[in-house]
């Protein structure tokens, strides 16, 4: 008798005091638990049957201590089994019909059961390359990759005394299309946990952009009072997780996404995970929730607005070609026999079209060999995709011919673009140093990977890449892109450029001016104001330079009127994004 009064005597000696302890130890374990786990309140989320799991253990663990009981002098699992069916009967029925849920939904969501519903994920019609893919001009290709980017990116972080010590640039750069050009994107991030202490009340005061065509780093600086105040970096309420969460508690989203608009704001792109099969298979999107990273004001979209890039995943989407691939015809065929399976390969690129970003990836077989059978265009933002048929080499495959060719500079090879040139699909590599800094360009022809171009800049190595397809009859020789612009020089410039002197000239009536480089042939040094000669320079972009690439430059006439040989040596001229600064035209 004294022994059980003593038991009792270690907690409330009421039955329902005991409940509202053990109810007010399990809300407060669950809101700690909640606050940095933040799972989603949804029957289709693992994390919210592991988050009452917690509860339940919690709460079974709090009666255990608060009735007293033995934990020393028990017989094994019945006694446990006893405790809760007399003190916790609720919370173990709970707990079981979790579990079974759980069990049963994983059951019913297998794509053994499911393999229709898993292989009509994604729809992959065919497209027409030629048709699908324009060309695209110079000043779409993007020459870098991510490391490449993070390179100029923490570079042009370096310069700015007021911020490199107190704050760093994030690792995401997400690439998007701004204003036309290819760029990535990464917003700054507080340098440590007291440089945030020291500046949460004005937030990030800016984002570092870097162009994929010019190469050029920026540091975009936000008005004073208008930083970003929400971002993973962000330890409290305003971490843009937490943020979410509490506004949406039942959302599952993917990991949000830096964009900026066209106006430079900067944005938060949430997109908002389904699942469609079962309970817990067949992942896929269904809008997206965009935040102002300065305000935290968010809006859900099911319709995302077109200027955003990002709400489809490029993992998201090789998943979901993965299932339609591997299960064309059933489940037991992707185990046995194989038949018409196909896969994604190893690795993604993007390419800008119509203003979209589209994730591009290869479709080989199941066996893996070193072919492809084509390739897969899905949009970001959409989801729409295609497939093109191009029997060829996989991308690791050209990525190695086209370091065979400079294995004598040991240069590397990012991973390839999928771009149309004459027709052709044709990987585009950059070549990187040691550094990771881009010093050459390849083309690789897809269908046949030993042909391969290379040259210092993309105008060079297109030039000898369709060169090479016209060699092989691929192509017409009319196929090369050139533009004839004949006349009287009125102007002429020349400058010394990493030790080279080029030679830059103005025609009578015209605003822009053409480039030339002695180094490729001695006959640039000859020529004179009124001299009158022929250019075929690489085709100008929508937006003019003033400064055009050219490809030949003929000297028709010299100054006296003798007309030159027909025999006159061919001048190479740089492309427009190796030459200096815009000249303006003479008044």
């Amino acid at each position: 008798m004294s022994n059980e009064t003593g038991k009792a005597g270690h907690g409330p000696k009421s039955k329902s005091g005991k409940i509202l302890i053990n109810l007010l130890v399990m809300l407060v374990v669950g809101a700690i638990y909640f606050y940095v786990s933040l799972p989603a309140l949804n029957l289709h989320s693992g994390d919210f049957y592991a988050f009452v799991l917690l509860l339940c253990v919690v709460y079974i663990l709090s009666a255990l201590v608060t009735s007293g009981f033995d934990l020393k002098g028990t017989n094994g699992l019945k006694e446990y089994f006893r405790f809760i069916k007399s003190q916790c009967l609720p919370i173990g029925i709970l707990l079981a019909g979790l579990v079974i849920v759980a069990v049963l939904g994983e059951i019913i969501s297998m794509p053994l059961f499911r393999a229709g519903a898993y292989r009509d994920l994604l729809e992959v019609p065919n497209g027409d390359f030629a048709t699908d893919i324009t060309e695209i001009s110079f000043d779409e290709i993007p020459r870098l990759d991510r490391d490449s980017v993070k390179i100029l990116g923490d570079r042009q972080m370096g310069t700015l005394s007021d911020m490199v010590s107190q704050f760093e640039v994030s690792d995401t750069y997400t690439q998007i299309n701004y204003q036309g050009q290819p760029v990535r994107v990464a917003p700054l991030e507080y340098a440590d946990l007291i440089k945030w202490f020291t500046n949460r009340g004005n937030g990030l005061p800016a984002y570092v952009i870097v162009n994929m065509v010019t190469q050029e780093a920026t540091v975009v600086r936000l008005s004073d009072g208008q930083g970003i105040k929400y971002s993973p970096s962000e330890p409290l309420n305003r971490n843009i997780l937490r943020h979410l969460r509490f506004q949406y508690p039942t959302y599952m989203f993917a990991t949000p996404v830096f964009e900026v608009d066209e106006s430079g704001n900067p944005w938060w792109i949430a997109p908002k995970v389904v699942k469609t099969i079962g309970l817990f298979g067949g992942t896929d999107i269904q809008g997206a929730v965009l935040v102002n990273a300065i305000t935290g004001e968010c809006e859900y979209y099911e319709e995302v607005p077109t200027w955003v890039d990002n709400v489809y995943t490029p993992a998201l989407i090789a998943e979901q070609y993965n299932y339609h691939g591997t299960l064309v015809h059933g489940f037991i065929n992707s185990v046995f026999g194989q038949r018409d399976v196909t896969v994604t390969t190893d690795g993604s690129n993007y390419i800008a079209l119509n203003d979209d970003v589209y994730m591009y990836t290869g479709i080989t077989s199941v066996n893996a060999d070193q072919s492809n059978l084509g390739f897969l265009l899905s949009n970001q933002r959409t989801k729409e995709t295609k497939f093109y048929a191009a029997p060829g080499a996989t991308e690791n495959s050209a990525q190695r011919s086209a370091m065979g060719v400079v294995q004598d500079l040991g240069y590397v090879a990012t991973f390839p673009i999928l771009l149309n040139i004459s027709g052709e699909p044709t990987y585009f590599i950059a070549l990187k140093d040691s550094s990771n800094l881009v010093k050459q360009y390849a083309m690789v022809n897809v269908k046949q990977y030993q042909l391969v171009a290379t040259g210092s800049t993309v105008a060079a190595t297109e030039q000898e890449y369709i060169r090479l397809l016209g060699d092989l009859g691929i192509t017409a020789p009319e196929a090369l892109p050139q533009t004839t612009a004949s006349g009287v020089i009125a102007e002429l410039r020349s400058a010394v450029l990493e030790g080279n002197t080029y030679y830059f000239l103005r025609l009578e009536g015209e605003e822009v001016f053409y480039s030339l480089s002695a180094a490729d042939n001695n006959v640039a040094v000859i020529l004179n104001v009124g001299d009158t000669v022929t250019v075929e320079h690489a085709p100008a972009g929508e937006t003019p330079s003033s400064i055009l690439s050219g490809y030949t430059v003929r000297l028709d006439r010299k100054a006296d009127g003798a007309a030159v040989p027909s025999s006159e040596p061919v001048i190479d001229l740089p492309e427009a994004a190796e030459s200096p600064a815009p000249i303006p035209a003479a008044e």
